[in-house]
């Protein structure tokens, strides 16, 4: 069984902000600005969304028998990530969006621990800011941006397992627009590019390898466009779980577990390549 958390910030869906999942000293007149803002979000994302944000994502994952699917938040106890929950994660999908500050440096460490030693992560949209991001991939995330724009995405790997069952593009009516320069290392492979009608371009589906973790970020999913609804981005996010998946899962599928070391190797008598 392959377990999959799907942590999620939650603030602007509940329409209630917390000054301490804000940021640290936040000034009265920001803290106000940041209500008013998360209000009016609240009711746009419970338009689009009637479920939840997540909920579209989690019922795909739940769809397949081979997964086992728990949702977190950052305002459940131990901001969503209690080290139990956290161990037995093999892929954690991480959103989030107004209140990266609030996640504890300790969290985020356990967290890029936790990748490097096999979890898959996969960050979306917003999430380039997060803290687990950047933590992972040693930058900043920084890129532009504006509000909704008509959005073309090409597949620009199909061989790639990400990319299985998708076009050569798709097109998504209305999406938050982000576009180059994006301060990411350089992705082991660029699964996906997004092209803006302004013109805009966006390395949108990025891969990378930290330790024996893999890293996907792909950037549909402003919280108030549709894009979750979306049968192709879906499906992507699937494909991508299982491209995640720890080699521990893989073994469990009869594939080979690149984690076992020579002398674990050795004392199974299995030979060595």
């Amino acid at each position: 069984m392959l377990h999959v958390t799907i942590w999620y910030e939650y603030t602007q869906e509940s329409g209630y902000l917390r000054r301490d999942l804000v940021r640290p000293g936040i000034s009265e007149e920001d803290f106000r600005n940041f209500e008013f803002y998360t209000a009016q979000a609240s009711e746009k994302i419970h338009q689009v969304y009637p479920e939840g944000l997540m909920a579209p994502i989690r019922k795909a994952l739940e769809a397949d028998p081979q997964m086992q699917v728990t949702c977190a938040t950052l305002y459940d106890p131990d901001f969503g990530l209690p080290e139990e929950l956290l161990e037995h994660t093999d892929v954690l999908i991480w959103w989030a969006h107004i209140s990266h500050d609030a996640v504890p440096d300790e969290l985020v460490k356990r967290i890029v621990e936790r990748i490097q030693k096999g979890m898959g992560f996969i960050a979306l949209h917003s999430a380039h800011k997060s803290k687990p991001f950047m933590s992972v991939l040693g930058a900043s995330g920084t890129l532009r941006w504006r509000e909704g724009d008509f959005c073309r995405i090409w597949n620009t790997a199909p061989a790639h397992p990400i990319a299985e069952g998708i076009p050569e593009y798709f097109e998504l009516e209305e999406e938050e627009m982000y576009g180059e320069v994006f301060d990411i290392p350089a992705p082991d492979e660029i699964v996906f590019m997004s092209w803006f009608s302004g013109g805009e371009l966006l390395r949108s589906g990025c891969t990378w390898t930290r330790g024996y973790g893999k890293v996907f970020y792909f950037q549909p999913g402003h919280e108030t466009s549709p894009s979750y609804h979306n049968p192709y981005i879906l499906r992507i996010i699937c494909n991508a779980v299982k491209w995640a998946a720890p080699a521990k899962w893989r073994n469990e599928m009869n594939c080979p577990n690149i984690l076992q070391s020579p002398e674990m190797l050795r004392e199974k008598g299995r030979k060595q390549p």
